[in-house]
């Protein structure tokens, strides 16, 4: 399934900015490549730079991947809920707030990237499972509609704009 089947009502419109990140690209690959990149990217990072912060009040490189990680999990979690349930309707998440309780200053980089690179193995596995009917039912999140396809577009679309956010702002 490529992104350029999904239909606006399969998610809300603020997605579509993480979306049109892998517009025209088939669900598995996005995923797929999506690994590499980030491995292969957050690989490069000097040791000076993963607890660096270019504004007060912003978060650290650390931070941003583990948030990546946890939104990965959520909307994967949501992606699960959708495909085997009827009328799911689930909560929002406060991305600020599981930023704050991470414990994030206590892991190392090398351990993140082993949880991301397991984390997104796992998820890769989970929509590969799915068929052509499950990845088009939905469910609700966060009061707004979202197919299961949807949800793994956001993951791979997200990932990427957190890599541009930290290309621009942080190396």
């Amino acid at each position: 399934m490529d992104s350029s089947l999904l239909n606006n009502s399969e998610f809300n419109p603020f997605y579509g900015v993480y979306i049109d990140l892998v517009k025209d690209t088939h669900l598995l690959e996005a995923l797929s490549v999506g690994l590499e990149d980030t491995i292969s990217f957050y690989r490069t990072i000097p040791d000076s730079k993963w607890n660096y912060k270019y504004a007060e009040g912003k978060w650290t490189i650390k931070e941003i991947l583990l948030h990546t990680i946890d939104t990965e999990r959520i909307f994967a979690y949501r992606a699960l809920q959708f495909s085997r349930s009827e009328n799911v309707a689930l909560e929002g998440f406060d991305q600020d707030a599981f930023v704050q309780n991470c414990n994030v200053d206590v892991m190392e980089p090398l351990d993140l990237i082993e949880d991301y690179m397991a984390n997104r193995m796992a998820t890769f596995r989970l929509f590969r499972s799915f068929t052509e009917l499950e990845l088009k039912k939905s469910g609700k999140a966060n009061n707004s509609n979202m197919s299961v396809r949807a949800a793994a577009l956001i993951i791979c679309g997200h990932e990427k704009h957190h890599i541009s956010i930290i290309k621009e702002r942080y190396l």
